[in-house]
Parts: C-alpha cells; sequence; structure tokens
C-alpha cells in the first residue's frame, strides 16, 4: 500500500524538492500547501495518511495547523513535524503536539517517514511499505 503525504511548508522551492525526493523514493505526494487555509481545503478530498507540517510557516505556527489538521476528522492523517530547526529547540512543543513525530529536512526521506509511521503502530510489509491502521 502506498502511502499518501501532504506537504505543508510555505517555502516553494522545498515542497517541490520535497515532493520529487519523495515520489521517487514511492511516497505518493497527494498534494501540497503553503498555508494552513490551502492544507485544510484539501485534507477531505486527498486524504492523506501522513502529512508534514513545517514548523514555521511565516506567520504561521505550525502546532496550530497540526492541531487543526487534526481536530475535525474521522480519519485524520498521522502529522510529523518537520523543520530546519533542531529538534531540541523545540522538544517539549512537539511533545505535547498531535505529531506522531519531529523530522529535520535535512533527513527527509520515504525511507524516514515509513520508519516513523512503523514506529508510530503501521504494519510494515515485505516490500518495505506501511499499512496504517
Amino acid at each position: 500500500m502506498a502511502i499518501r503525504c501532504l506537504i505543508v511548508d510555505d517555502n516553494d522551492h522545498f515542497r517541490s524538492a520535497a515532493r520529487a525526493l519523495l515520489e521517487g523514493e514511492g511516497i505518493t505526494v497527494v498534494g501540497t500547501a503553503s498555508a494552513s487555509g490551502d492544507a485544510l481545503r484539501q485534507i477531505d478530498d486527498v486524504r492523506p495518511d501522513v502529512a508534514l507540517v513545517d514548523i514555521d510557516l511565516g506567520e504561521e505556527n505550525g502546532f496550530e495547523v497540526a492541531r487543526r489538521l487534526v481536530a475535525v476528522r474521522l480519519r485524520p492523517p498521522r502529522v510529523i513535524l518537520i523543520s530546519t530547526y533542531a529538534e531540541k529547540d523545540f522538544a517539549e512543543m512537539i511533545a505535547v503536539s498531535p505529531a506522531i513525530a519531529f523530522l529535520s529536512k535535512s533527513a527527509l526521506s520515504g525511507a524516514a517517514i515509513r520508519e516513523i509511521l512503523w514506529k508510530a503502530g503501521g504494519e510494515g510489509d515485505l516490500d518495505g511499505s506501511v499499512r496504517l491502521p
């Protein structure tokens, strides 16, 4: 089963690069958004399994965006917070957020996402894909 991903980041270049990287590694990027409104409009249509949400979305707070993405959905996406900043800079806020993990943008990969989802309770298939509960 392919993992369906939504990327929420205010940097056009990063969204394009992340999409190309992840799709090259077998993750299906079903949408990208630069802000919460755009992400919330897409979420019910594209039904991602996982949402990568940048902590610093310019004028918006990625932690609040993460809360909004999971708040009103019957089957919300699993949120992975991403940033160029170090995890330790946000450790307390990450711990109380609805995110299942933090991933540095420099460590972003299909394998990293699969590992996070597997650790969060998805069932790994022999081909390396993840079946989400």
